[in-house]
Formats: C-alpha cells, sequence, structure tokens
C-alpha cells in the first residue's frame, strides 16, 4: 500500500515562504509516522528536518500536526491511526519555526522555569531519600506523567492570545510541585501563578486536553491551582 505524505517545508535561511512538499512511500502495518519520516529522510530526502529521540512516546520530541490535529509521530501508526491515504504533516501551530517541521521551543521552557518545576525544600534533608506514600502520590500521579513535548500549548486558544500566558504544561507542573507532599515551595509557586497570565488566563476549552498525547486532564489540574489559591487567601 502507498500514501503520499505532503510534509510541510521551509529554511528561513534560503526559502522566501513555506511550502509543502509530496512524497509517496509504500507503507506497512505497523509502520509509524516517524517510520515514514525516517524513510523520507534516508532514502528520498536528506534535506528533510524533524525531531525525534526515544522512539517510545517518552520524550515528546516528535510532536507535530498531522491531518489538522496534534499526535506524535511516534506513537501514530499511518495505517491503523490514519484511514487516509492522503497525510498531511505540519509542525506545531504557535510556535516560531527554526527549519521544516523543527519549532524553537525556548519560551515554551522559560514559562516552565519560572514556575520553578523542581522540589523547594527549607528543612534538614534526611539521611536517605524523602518518602511519599502511594497515597499521596495519587494527587500527582496524572501530572506528572507530562513529557513537555509542548502540544498543550500549541493547541490552545489563551497561549496564541497571549504571549505572556504561562500555559498549560508550566500551570501543570506548577500543580504537581505543589501537590506534592514532600515539597515545601507551594507558596511561592502559587504566588507566581496567581496573575492574569497565569490561572485566571485559562478559559477551560480543553484544547489542551485534545491534544496532550499522554491523556492527562489539564484543565483540571489548572482549576486545582485556583483551589490552593482561594484556600490560601492569596
Amino acid at each position: 500500500m502507498k500514501k503520499r505524505f505532503e510534509i510541510f517545508r521551509y529554511n528561513p535561511e534560503t526559502d522566501k515562504k513555506p511550502y509543502f512538499k509530496s512524497y509517496e512511500v509504500e507503507v506497512y502495518e505497523g509502520m509509524t509516522l516517524l517510520d515514514a519520516l525516517n524513510y523520507i529522510r534516508w532514502e528520498i530526502d536528506g534535506t528533510l528536518t524533524y525531531r525525534r529521540s526515544c522512539r517510545s512516546a517518552i520524550c515528546g520530541s516528535c510532536a507535530m500536526k498531522i491531518n489538522g490535529r496534534t499526535y506524535l509521530a511516534c506513537k501514530t501508526q499511518v495505517i491503523k491511526d490514519i484511514k487516509s491515504d492522503h497525510i498531511k504533516v505540519e509542525p506545531l501551530p504557535g510556535y516560531e519555526i527554526i527549519k521544516d517541521l523543527v519549532v524553537d521551543m525556548d519560551n515554551f521552557f522559560d514559562k516552565l522555569k519560572r514556575t520553578k518545576p523542581y522540589h523547594i525544600t527549607h528543612k534538614a534533608p534526611p539521611e536517605k531519600e524523602r518518602l511519599q506514600s502511594p497515597e499521596d502520590f495519587k494527587f500527582i500521579n496524572e501530572a506528572a506523567d507530562c513529557i513537555l513535548c509542548g502540544a498543550c500549548v500549541s493547541a490552545c486558544p489563551s497561549s496564541w492570545a497571549g504571549k505572556d500566558y504561562l500555559g498549560p504544561a508550566a500551570l501543570l507542573k506548577a500543580y504537581k510541585f505543589c501537590a506534592d507532599t514532600r515539597d515545601e515551595g507551594a507558596d511561592e509557586r502559587l504566588a507566581i501563578v496567581n496573575d492574569k497570565n497565569g490561572v485566571w488566563r485559562c478559559h477551560y476549552t480543553a484544547n489542551c486536553m485534545d491534544a496532550c498525547p499522554k491523556d492527562i486532564k489539564i484543565t483540571d489540574y489548572i482549576a486545582r491551582l485556583r483551589n490552593m489559591l482561594v484556600q490560601n487567601k492569596l
């Protein structure tokens, strides 16, 4: 079976504007979109540029727009998951394009850093690790599954409209550490997200959840952050 791949191409150094280039590939059962991109790059056009690493839906680097929706290329099978014989592949919208399917993620990670996504402790460290019960871990279990692919931000209307909005990924990480019983920096983070460009910018359109490859209920956790703010009267 052959399928046609229409792939977004753009090199700012040589191209005046973006365009789509067509490639025809013999596909097989179990072949992922990343497999197809690898084949195109290795066998047809070595200039095609995209990100990939783990091939196991863990690193998040191969998130892209496939036939109008955001997916991980390594997790998407071209026969099972894409019924069309015509597959359109584009970079994540909402980000500056570096080349072809590669986008600039610097702003994404800058916003993540603002929420202090690491454990903050003030007490002396214990002799061994800081323990957490399975019951307490349940509060952060799903939030900890975030792989920082950036798909949620790309799908978020509030992120499109406000460049300073922290975005769903950063807010999810803020919740994860605020709700972690081993952490002592919740007040610091809550003060950061308690802003018109923080939790109050989210309008619960749920686009982020639809785009998330890990099916994380992101808006639910943003709502929990708001509850923390109300309870702490910040």
